[in-house]
């Protein structure tokens, strides 16, 4: 029997009825391999994701789906060192970051 990681897809329903992402710009703190940014960052405007992590950031940038390479970046970085100027982001999501 293979695992399967939320089948019934119940964290992008309930993460799309919670947040609005159209036209947002959104940054993703420990976005790892990008198992969440790909749930949400068609609806987006613009995705930054951000992970201290360069292994897992490459098999995100590989894992990547083509429709999503002009919207979407990665960045090596911490959330406690934001590589950004302030205000530059419309949503912060952190899922199991902490």
């Amino acid at each position: 029997m293979s695992f399967q990681k939320d089948p019934e897809k119940s964290e992008q329903k309930i993460l799309n009825r919670l947040v609005a992402f159209q036209d947002q710009q959104v940054l993703e703190v420990g976005c790892g391999e990008g198992r969440l940014t790909w749930k949400y960052a068609a609806s987006a405007r613009q995705v930054t994701g951000i992970d201290p992590d360069r292994d897992v950031l490459r098999v995100a940038y590989y894992d990547m789906p083509r429709s999503l390479r002009n919207t979407t970046t990665f960045s090596c970085a911490s959330a406690l060192h934001l590589p950004f100027p302030g205000e530059t982001f419309d949503i912060a999501l952190l899922s199991w970051s902490l």
